[in-house]
């Protein structure tokens, strides 16, 4: 079938939508119509030519929402009708890391995904009949989409497809590395460097998980405003004495928690350096550029601290991302004020030009 999608010539070149082939799903894989997609910083990295996995020509996008059309062979886990969320981490509920609490990092598919390809080693996606690879096994800068079935996270059919796009990826990592991976406790200080979609995402993860005191840090006195939305209680310009400033705000001696949603390393640093002496935990969530290195000194740890990293906020998706888009649909999150430009698939680079310039949250492609 002839699809348009936005495809990612080279890098540091604009996208391109165009018409591509998509040819059906194989045995273990769903056809989705992508009914909605969120402008992912992760997309725009990999476009600029930062992430040293990136490849091209590919379809970008990851953050879909849609409905699935039709399965291969042996699908069990969807069905055509159902409401899904891609998952560019998948779950397979059988390796050795599915079945352990303490990871979401599913091994079935990673290699093939890693590389731009299906699990069988082999693209979906054509171009004058070439192999085009898929972008985090997913490729939702697109009308449909073809993707395993162990990445399709099943949802309700009430919730909007547009407020389900930012659980595929940027929220969910927020409130996963809260929920999750910190596993922050109740009457906790937290700190929160950076209040883009998971920067705000934490804020509210830790406002569910219970925190007394939830401090917020950005550059941007609007994206501050919707941390205090969102649950934060306190919240300042970020600066190069913020250290100084969170540690006279807490007695001298530092949050419980920190998380890092930046992807800058001296933003990192300073989340570590933040994080209180004997037992806080620093979180970091951001993606830092090519051969940048995070440097700290020993005795930041030796003294208590830790620090730890976070892959989709440790969200299990097929079991765990539902169960988000119910808090959601109960009210507990407000997703909408997160949704800040709504636009075409051909919009596509005005929504990155969006980001650039930070303005807003989330933008979100929806699909007619």
């Amino acid at each position: 079938m002839q699809i348009r999608a936005a495809v990612l010539e080279e890098f540091g070149a604009p996208l391109v939508v165009q018409e591509v082939e998509l040819v059906e799903p194989r045995a273990g894989e769903a056809l989705i119509r992508l009914r909605a997609c969120g402008v992912c910083h992760t997309d725009m990295y990999t476009a600029s030519g930062a992430d040293p996995t990136g490849y091209s020509p590919c379809v970008l996008g990851h953050e879909g929402a849609g409905v699935v059309e039709r399965v291969g062979d042996g699908v069990t886990l969807v069905k055509p009708g159902d409401h899904v969320i891609t998952l560019f981490a998948p779950e397979c509920g059988a390796c050795a890391h599915c079945l352990s609490p303490r990871t979401n990092r599913c091994l079935a598919i990673r290699d093939q995904q890693n590389a731009g390809y299906l699990p069988d080693g082999t693209t979906r996606l054509f171009r004058d009949g070439v192999p085009l690879r898929h972008f985090m096994g997913t490729s939702t800068f697109a009308e449909y989409t073809v993707m395993p079935e162990i990445a399709l996270a099943k949802v309700s059919p009430e919730a909007p497809p547009a407020g389900c796009a930012p659980f595929a990826c940027g929220l969910s990592t927020g409130l996963g590395a809260a929920l999750y991976t910190a596993r922050v406790e109740p009457g906790a200080t937290v700190a929160v460097f950076g209040c883009g979609l998971v920067g705000l995402g934490a804020v509210i993860g830790s406002r569910l998980a219970g925190a007394g005191r939830i401090i917020a840090l950005d550059l941007s006195e609007s994206r501050l405003a919707q941390a205090r939305r969102h649950g934060a209680t306190d919240t300042a310009i970020a600066s190069g004495d913020a250290v100084d400033w969170l540690r006279a705000e807490t007695g001298g001696f530092g949050a419980d928690y920190t998380f890092e949603a930046t992807g800058n390393v001296a933003v990192m640093r300073q989340a570590v350096e933040a994080a209180r002496e004997a037992w806080g935990l620093a979180t970091i969530c951001g993606v830092a550029g090519k051969g940048e290195l995070l440097e700290l000194v020993p005795r930041l740890l030796v003294t208590g601290r830790r620090v730890t990293g976070t892959s989709f906020g440790g969200v299990k998706g097929r079991t765990q991302v539902p169960l988000l888009v119910e808090r959601w649909l109960a009210g507990e999150i407000d997703v909408d004020a997160l949704i800040s430009h709504r636009i075409s698939l051909g919009e596509i680079n005005h929504g990155f030009e969006l980001m650039e310039r930070q303005d807003g949250v989330r933008s979100v492609i929806e699909f007619s």
